[in-house]
């Protein structure tokens, strides 16, 4: 009797899906999605919007973690200061109550902001595009804002509302060459080897954060001789990070290596939602009171921050990034730098990851184009302006969206469920606001792996490609900074590509040269004639 149990649910199970997907083909929303006309069903659209969430889900907390680094809109103001006295600038360098307590603040702004960002873009992407895609700010452009433009904790050339200025003009100026149908041309100016190397550069920049202590795991640390060197260590200066004792012997470094391990092996099997399981496990053992490992200390802050994650569900307000856009100081040259490498990368990097994504789910035709393709454009690019005014970078196409095509999506309802998914985890804000950094780390140097794939697309044989493809990705991790490697990069293909254009200019002067001697003497010849015939 058991045996027979079990293929008759199954099979009652199957007609019930059969059935649910063909009652939902026949409405409006099917017809809408084109379920049929793509081969697909409800089902497997939800199958499928599940399993790109899990893959990029963790980008709510790791946005909002690398954002919050800037310090956001705290300031000086918010510091503590003893009784009779104020509080100086270094106060946001240094560990302060109250200016831990706006960091706090900012960073559940910037989860919420992080969520409705991605809901809105992947909601749109599929109503609008009909394309499975999910949307989120990107990883590459946050790092740029959180540590090359604003700096940590504001101690950076440009304020975060200044910042979030720059995104919002970027956003504008990408969606109106969007929508001129500028994008593909613009995306080709950049030679191939500076575009494929920008990718791995912003890679080894992520992977370096996220082996910080401030940001990420804590194995690399700053020291006197060497610049950097190995830390991990038990005891650490709170202010420059440097070790004081027990190298090596730093519990929670060793939990998050735990994480990374985990995170590793779930894609070695290709198992969906990997970096998640990885962060689940380092966040739920530090949510453990009373460990070395504990992310709420018995101190005041921690209490606190207890406090909060107690209550598990809530609905957190946006207090202070939604709508922090400053333009007094825009028009320097930082300013429009800044501008400049923000909208390079945005139409490099989000141009392409549209086209991967539709490449693999089979929907670019023999021109090289995809039905919804204008739309798509368009979505990605508002998707900016909108998180922009919530308190994100840009927003973009990601390209865990692979994970749901590969399980079967084909329409929007695919972006649809994943905008859904983020729809509930709004109301989980205290959850998510306590993930710490060496949870959120070993995803960093996840990240970091991923986009270095790129790099077998260089011609390394090819010493003019080589060079500025290998300074344009050395430049960004050494010197913290994007811009520095996109500009080296350049700056080097263009210093070795002049030896082309003289070498083609002399042969033009030199041919050019030749028809005028030639033309000369065709003259002289011919009035030579005239001459002869007048005197016969």
């Amino acid at each position: 009797m058991g045996e027979g149990l079990c293929p008759r649910l199954s099979c009652s199970w199957k007609n019930m899906e059969k059935g649910l997907n063909d009652a939902v083909s026949k409405t409006k929303v099917g017809k809408y999605f084109k379920l049929d006309a793509r081969k697909s069903t409800f089902t497997k659209e939800l199958r499928a919007g599940t399993a790109t969430f899990l893959t990029m889900a963790y980008i709510i907390t790791v946005n909002a973690t690398i954002l919050a680094d800037s310090g956001g809109t705290c300031s000086v103001a918010d510091c503590s200061a003893p009784v009779n006295q104020t509080a100086g600038p270094d106060c946001m360098l240094k560990p302060n109550e109250g200016y831990q307590s706006c960091l706090d603040k900012t960073k559940s702004d910037l989860i919420v902001a992080t969520v409705l960002s991605a809901m809105i873009g992947s909601f749109a992407m599929g109503i609008l595009a009909n394309l499975p895609f999910g949307l989120a700010p990107g990883m590459g452009p946050n790092a740029f804002v959180a540590y090359n433009m604003v700096g940590f904790h504001g101690s950076g050339p440009i304020s975060y509302k200044t910042a979030m200025a720059i995104v919002l003009v970027e956003g504008c100026a990408f969606f109106i060459v969007s929508a001129l149908g500028l994008r593909e041309k613009f995306a080709r100016i950049i030679p191939k080897p500076i575009r494929l190397a920008c990718a791995a550069g912003i890679g080894l920049f992520i992977a370096f954060v996220g082996l910080q202590i401030h940001q990420g795991v804590g194995l690399v640390g700053p020291d006197q001789s060497t610049l950097v060197t190995v830390t991990a260590c038990s005891s650490t200066n709170p202010v420059t990070g440097e070790c004081i004792s027990g190298k090596m012997r730093s519990p929670t470094f060793w939990l998050g290596s735990v994480g990374l391990l985990i995170t590793c092996y779930g894609l070695m099997k290709e198992i969906k939602g990997s970096m998640i399981y990885g962060i689940l496990f380092v966040t739920l053992t530090s949510w453990i009171r009373g460990t070395a490992v504990t992310y709420f200390p018995q101190t005041l802050l921690g209490d606190n921050n207890y406090k909060y994650f107690k209550k598990v569900v809530d609905f957190h307000k946006i207090q202070s990034t939604a709508g922090a856009i400053s333009f007094t100081s825009f028009n320097t040259s930082g300013a429009w730098l800044a501008f400049l490498t923000l909208f390079y990368v945005d139409m490099l990097g989000t141009t392409g990851i549209l086209y991967t994504m539709a490449e693999i789910g089979g929907f670019v035709n023999e021109k090289g184009s995809f039905e919804g393709q204008y739309m798509a454009f368009l979505v990605d690019a508002g998707s900016t302006i909108v998180g922009s005014t919530l308190g994100v970078t840009t927003t973009a196409t990601y390209v865990e969206s692979s994970a749901g095509i590969r399980e079967g999506g084909r329409t929007g309802l695919t972006a649809v469920t994943v905008g859904f998914y983020f729809l509930v985890s709004l109301f989980f804000t205290p959850l998510l606001t306590s993930v710490p950094p060496w949870a959120i780390g070993p995803s960093l140097v996840m990240v970091g792996v991923m986009m270095m794939k790129v790099v077998k697309d260089i011609d390394w044989e090819n010493i003019k490609e080589a060079v500025p493809a290998f300074i344009t990705m050395l430049l960004m991790p050494l010197t913290y900074s994007i811009a520095n490697g996109i500009v080296g990069g350049i700056g080097m293909y263009i210093a070795l590509s002049l030896y082309d254009y003289i070498v083609r200019l002399m042969a033009w002067l030199i041919k050019m040269r030749g028809m005028v001697v030639k033309e000369r003497n065709q003259v002289s010849a011919t009035a030579g004639a005239d001459l002869a015939i007048e005197v016969i």
